[in-house]
């Protein structure tokens, strides 16, 4: 089965990836400018945490993926650590039994995205002669912070769902409603603290954020605020970079960040999937579906016991993913019979964006502040609202994930990049906690194994099984685009099947770019965001 019934954006020069179609414009202006692909995504996430401010912030975290021709993939994880200050003892001695999601006291981790940018621009002119300065790579994103932008109807409904929890929080009304209710799609918002705040960056440097003026002041707020972080906190970060873990598969070598991320998970999925998919199997069909969501289970369940902070591990990732290793897990997936299923993890506000230049350089990268709005809190001096990230963390001394100083949190963010054996690149991805690695199994295999191009590919419907962004239960949800029968044949097999809407923003926004071994690009962004794949 084919599925050419869809064009996907097609380029020789260029291509950019993000739910914003902002974002990507910003990228395609960049390169356009002389830039490289990692300049680009620079600027394509400094916009699109003006833009889109329910999911990602300059307040939260991020991972890059990285791939130029002739060398092999870098990783870098911009991720913040526990503040000295948080510890369980703190939070049992306030009468809490777990971490608030929302507030000062989710507020406890430092936020690592901003480091990340600042590690790649440096890696970008080491490695690559970047020559784009950092003041040009935020222009847009200053820009749109000072004059505004149209509120989109995911902003516009997410504000609306979340008013009641939301409102109480510090900083969160004054910035994100209008009048004091949610803001209408289509109306404007303005951020000018933030404005001031990357301009800022962009006149001292973006270390300034953790070792200047600026860390000095978003430190008083945290603290006025009741957060456990302090400007040593700051101080105390940098980014660094990561080698992927690497998955090799009968099409080629699959990338994803190691932990903390989810990105193992990722890759046990598709290395089983690559041990029972067959070129029969409809894309659309239940046994394609029946093998991804039981591969998404096993893969979960070595990630809800062994995923945590790299420094507290006890297991090689790596040994994982050898092939005796995906050859034992994919033997355990029965094609007639659902294995049972408990729960997930829950729900996660990110974006993904990626980006190739006319070099090959291509970029897979991924920002978020956990939930929507992070922990709410917006800084009265800077406008940056601050991530939750550390609400994940356990009170439990004995759990997998305990609060600890400098610990670093579980984070569902996994960017992911593929070499193929035929000489193309592919860089792809999800927003979605949960959600993240389910759809980059059904985008990946519709594109590798079954030959779909991207847009088709990602515009198809998708599944969720589990929770993610505004979703309570743990059913295998199914947009309602899955034939009937498709339905009724996963109940049959055992699954708890629940139909969603057709092009549900639930199933999260993917994105995907195939780079081929002649120079040509296509590449396709989710309809379900508000995105769009722009290419030169």
């Amino acid at each position: 089965m084919s599925a050419d019934y869809l064009n996907s954006t097609r380029g020789t020069r260029g291509m950019a990836v993000a739910p914003h179609a902002l974002a990507a414009q910003s990228a395609l202006a960049i390169l356009r400018d002389g830039g490289n692909a990692v300049e680009a995504m620079i600027g394509a996430a400094a916009t699109i945490a003006v833009v889109y401010p329910h999911m990602n912030s300059i307040g939260g975290d991020g991972f890059w993926l990285i791939a130029r021709p002739g060398a092999a993939p870098v990783g870098i994880e911009a991720c913040g650590a526990a503040a000295l200050a948080a510890t369980i003892d703190e939070y049992r001695s306030r009468g809490l039994a777990a971490i608030p999601t929302r507030g000062p006291l989710a507020a406890n981790t430092v936020a690592g995205t901003v480091s990340g940018w600042q590690l790649a621009h440096r890696w970008s002119t080491d490695m690559l002669g970047g020559k784009v300065p950092v003041k040009r790579l935020l222009e847009d994103a200053i820009h749109y912070a000072r004059h505004g932008v149209p509120v989109t109807r995911s902003q516009s409904q997410c504000v609306a769902s979340r008013l009641d929890e939301l409102r109480p929080v510090a900083g969160f009304a004054e910035t994100f409603l209008h009048d004091d209710r949610a803001p209408a799609t289509g109306e404007r918002f303005v951020a000018p603290r933030l404005a001031a705040t990357l301009e800022r960056l962009a006149d001292a440097g973006l270390d300034d954020f953790y070792r200047g003026d600026l860390a000095r002041g978003i430190a008083v707020d945290l603290q006025s605020a009741g957060s456990l972080l302090t400007l040593a906190d700051l101080e105390r970060h940098e980014a660094r970079l990561r080698t992927p873990l690497a998955l090799k598969h009968s099409l080629g070598t699959i990338y994803n960040m190691p932990p903390p991320t989810q990105g193992l998970v990722s890759l046990l999925i598709l290395g089983m999937l690559d041990r029972v998919l067959t070129q029969d199997m409809d894309p659309l069909g239940p046994e394609f579906v029946h093998a991804c969501v039981e591969a998404t289970k096993l893969a979960f369940a070595v990630r809800d016991t062994g995923i945590t902070d790299p420094d507290h591990m006890r297991a090689d990732p790596r040994a994982l993913l050898e092939p005796a290793a995906l050859d034992a897990m994919a033997a355990r997936i029965s094609p007639t019979q659902a294995a049972p299923w408990g729960a997930g993890r829950g729900p996660g506000d990110t974006v993904w964006l990626g980006v190739t230049d006319s070099d090959g350089v291509s970029v897979s990268f991924i920002q978020s502040i956990y939930h929507e709005f992070g922990s709410g809190i917006v800084l009265p001096g800077s406008g940056i609202n601050w991530q939750n990230r550390g609400c994940s963390f356990s009170l439990d001394e004995r759990a997998l994930n305990p609060l600890m100083p400098l610990r670093r949190p579980f984070h569902t963010l996994n960017p992911a990049l593929a070499r193929f054996d035929d000489g193309r690149t592919m860089v792809y991805g999800n927003m979605g906690g949960d959600g993240q690695p389910q759809s980059q199994s059904a985008v990946f295999s519709r594109i590798a194994n079954f030959g779909w191009n991207p847009q088709a590919a990602i515009d198809a419907p998708r599944w969720l099984l589990g929770r993610t962004w505004g979703q309570s239960t743990d059913t295998l949800k199914l947009e309602a685009r899955f034939a009937p029968g498709t339905v009724a044949r996963l109940e049959a097999l055992g699954h708890e099947v629940e139909t969603m809407p057709a092009y549900d923003e639930a199933m999260g926004h993917a994105g995907a770019i195939v780079r081929y071994p002649d120079g040509l690009i296509e590449a396709g962004h989710d309809p379900r965001s508000d995105g769009v794949a722009a290419g030169w």
